[in-house]
């Protein structure tokens, strides 16, 4: 665990994503108050945290259970001047500790999977407000019968994973109304987050290379990034817009 995070440690995102794809979402939510309540699940280092910030003009509580995470938010934060509309907090998205109906938009990228989707649409829901808003970013498959290589990987590391159609009807019966989804662009993964990846596991296959056991963490992230590579299309993440 402790060279998972030495891998992660100082990445602009613990996932995919970009700017242009949080404004996207973001711009789809017609009718926020002029000074929306925000809770930004699994927040990470928090890049997406100070964009939302900066286009609401509103409140967003962070949580995150990796406290250097959220002191690289906090001085994200104090670097672009909102400091005072975030608020970072050590918490688990398992166990939020806030009251029903706190929130006007939940927003979540790269991290609902933790809790899985359905249990994590359905845990969240009684935290918005009636008429608010939910957008978190999933993982799933694009088209059907991908190769046996990309399936078997994505069935031992996130079983739980889902076409798009199959996330949309899950949607439904949790109660949603879809305003909008879309999939990730390819730059979303490489631009923002396995190019730095790729970076830190070149620096530490040196830094490693007497230690069998820390070599095969560094396979296991080189795998992810080469499946990618070579399966593109078939998967990727979707950006679910949703109205409570």
């Amino acid at each position: 665990m402790n060279l998972f995070f030495e891998i992660h440690k100082d990445l602009p995102r613990e996932g995919p994503g970009d700017p242009l794809s949080t404004e996207r979402a973001f711009q789809v939510i017609p009718d926020l108050p002029v000074n929306p309540t925000i809770l930004d699940i699994g927040c990470g280092p928090g890049t997406q945290t100070v964009q939302l910030a900066k286009l609401s003009n509103g409140t967003v509580y962070a949580i995150d259970m990796h406290q250097p995470f959220l002191d690289q938010l906090q001085n994200q934060a104090e670097k672009h001047h909102v400091i005072k509309q975030i608020h970072p907090l050590k918490m688990s998205m398992m166990d939020l500790k806030f009251e029903p109906t706190s929130f006007d938009l939940i927003w979540s990228e790269g991290a609902i999977y933790i809790m899985g989707f359905q249990n994590g649409l359905e845990s969240w829901k009684p935290f918005i407000k009636p008429g608010g808003y939910l957008a978190v970013s999933e993982l799933c498959w694009l088209k059907d019968n991908p190769p046996q290589e990309v399936k078997a990987y994505w069935e031992d590391d996130y079983p739980g994973m889902k076409s798009n159609q199959e996330n949309l009807k899950i949607i439904e019966q949790a109660g949603y109304t879809v305003l909008d989804h879309f999939f990730l662009p390819e730059n979303s993964w490489w631009d923002h987050y396995y190019k730095p990846i790729q970076e830190r596991l070149n620096l530490l296959r040196s830094q490693y290379a007497d230690q069998p056991e820390a070599i095969k963490m560094l396979d296991a992230s080189q795998r992810e990034i080469d499946i990618f590579k070579n399966y593109f299309g078939w998967y990727s993440y979707a950006f679910y817009i949703l109205k409570n």
